[in-house]
């Protein structure tokens, strides 16, 4: 719960301070090779910090079964990720979260596609696996 209420309130103030959405896609996207690093840099540092200070203070329940996936499989899965993010023009946190706050037309569309593909995929991997 305070992790969604935290979620929500770095989004406000990212759109307060710099006038950008905090869709995560777009961000390391320009991290790279954009300009304003600095503070993109500064927000991704923090998504791995945050991930960290939580498996420390609650444990290994926060990543629970990743230890049981092989690498191969988790990169392939990070690569197709990668690919419908960039098809869908951002991520479910730039849909989910902002989009949707700011009532996005795309992000009304983008986000049922992302949970009901999550829900096609869960289900697939349950029969097959």
């Amino acid at each position: 719960m305070a992790g969604g209420a935290l979620i929500g309130l770095v989004a406000g103030l990212l759109w307060l301070v710099h006038g950008r959405i905090a869709g995560i896609a777009g961000i390391a996207r320009v991290a790279l090779r954009g300009p304003d690093r600095d503070w993109r840099l500064a927000f991704i540092a923090g998504l791995v910090a945050a991930g960290m200070v939580a498996r420390i203070t609650v444990g290994p329940a926060v990543v629970a079964g990743l230890d049981t996936i092989p690498l191969l499989r988790l990169a392939i899965a990070g690569l197709l990720v990668g690919i419908g993010t960039s098809m869908a023009n951002g991520c479910t946190s730039g849909h989910g979260i902002c989009g949707l706050a700011r009532l996005s037309r795309r992000s009304l569309v983008a986000v049922p596609v992302f949970m009901g593909t999550a829900m096609i995929t869960l289900a697939l991997f349950k029969v097959l696996a």
